[in-house]
């Protein structure tokens, strides 16, 4: 459950018949002379309950215009700080709130953009234990994260508390959407029944955004949310709408409810919220070889090796447009390329790993391990933490 001290939330309003005073009326005068919106439209806007699963990329996009649109009431859910790198896309903040709590800057934001509205904020990790109690206060669910176990809990917690679920996802170029969880449409578990196996889908940190992309996907996820309070349009039910921002195409999928999902179909078995971090994760399957397992090397310990010159080699791991940001020097074979480039290293040697964050590496490592390279380390953190412990003049990235 989610304590006190994580939910910051204005007093609700007293029973009262709803309406429109002079200043909201010029407020949102650009919907009422719009008769799919009008008076009742407005009205309906004021009384929605939305939450916004996440601030970052697709949160905040969304957040500006549903509070732009006067949606009564709109919670927010994050744990995490502003960076200096969520500025390129995350429109939400400024360079003033790095290192602030992205729900205290988000809700400071939409505010100031609409003081009439109520903004309540849940600075903690969604989990299966306090999913169901944050959820339940609100019409509408609007998912904004980025990992497979936070969706898969979105949704499921959706499902059970009988919410539509507004889904969007963006990798690099392209971008996902569509309303999971309305009466007889499907949900994300029709869509993807299973997560793909860890490690296969890179992160937006290791596979990178365009910065525009997640203002678009947010806006379309804000639109369909918009649509669904006011009952109007075609809401994005039984549809995923797929946008490459490269050809500028739009393309749409149909979705059909699986009447054998285990968790909307017609026998669910899924009645309660699962370990998700562990669904996500084994599933059951065999346990892949733990990052505790190989062997490693801290950025000072790299450092004071060279400084003594020991033969080590340098192994890169990252992609060419990587390396010309910054670089340790060594030898670049992209990880997709090792498997073909492998009879260029030289057994004999001993070989540091490294990539961006250490991630990419390790994997390095994993299959080098399997080709029958004994002597082979991963470097710690990457080259992230090499910038932080040995050389900050190492741009980070």
């Amino acid at each position: 459950m989610a304590t006190k001290s994580e939910i910051s939330a204005n007093p609700a309003p007293a029973s009262a018949p709803v309406s429109l005073s002079k200043e909201e009326i010029l407020r949102y005068s650009r919907h009422l002379i719009m008769p799919e919106v009008g008076m009742e439209g407005q009205l309906r806007l004021k009384q929605a309950k939305v939450l916004c699963i996440g601030t970052g990329g697709l949160g905040a996009p969304l957040g500006l215009y549903l509070a732009a649109a006067g949606v009564g009431r709109i919670g927010l859910v994050d744990f995490d700080t502003v960076d200096s790198t969520n500025l390129q896309r995350q429109i939400l903040f400024g360079t003033k709130d790095v290192g602030r709590p992205k729900i205290a800057a988000a809700s400071d934001r939409l505010r100031d953009l609409n003081p009439d509205i109520q903004i309540d904020t849940f600075e903690t990790h969604l989990s299966s234990d306090n999913a169901l109690d944050i959820l339940k206060d609100y019409d509408i669910i609007v998912d904004g994260t980025d990992n497979f176990p936070t969706r898969y809990l979105v949704n499921d917690a959706s499902v059970l508390l009988g919410k539509p679920n507004v889904y969007g996802s963006i990798f690099r170029f392209e971008g996902q959407v569509t309303v999971f969880g309305y009466p007889d449409g499907p949900c994300y578990r029709c869509l993807y029944p299973e997560p793909p196996p860890p490690g296969l889908v890179p992160s937006c940190a290791e596979g990178g955004v365009l910065g525009v992309l997640p203002g678009i996907v947010g806006s379309i996820q804000a639109a369909e949310t918009l649509k669904l309070i006011i009952g109007a349009g075609e809401p994005l039910v039984g549809r995923l709408l797929l946008f490459d921002a490269l050809a500028m195409r739009f393309r749409e999928l149909k979705l059909r409810k699986n009447p054998d999902c285990p968790l909307c179909g017609t026998n669910p078995s899924i009645t309660k919220l699962i370990d998700y971090v562990e669904f996500c994760g084994i599933r059951g399957e065999e346990a892949p070889a733990s990052q505790t397992s190989i062997p490693e090397i801290t950025p000072r310990e790299l450092k004071a090796r060279l400084d003594r010159g020991d033969d080590l080699y340098i192994l890169d791991v990252r992609e060419p447009h990587e390396y010309q940001i910054c670089n340790l020097g060594g030898h670049l074979i992209p990880l997709g390329d090792l498997s073909k480039r492998v009879n260029e290293l030289d057994s004999s040697r001993e070989i540091v790993a490294h990539c961006r964050s250490g991630k990419r590496s390790a994997e390095a490592v994993e299959f080098l391990q399997r080709a029958g390279f004994r002597k082979i380390l991963n470097l710690k953190g990457g080259i992230l933490a090499w910038s932080d412990d040995v050389d900050p003049s190492v741009p980070k990235y």
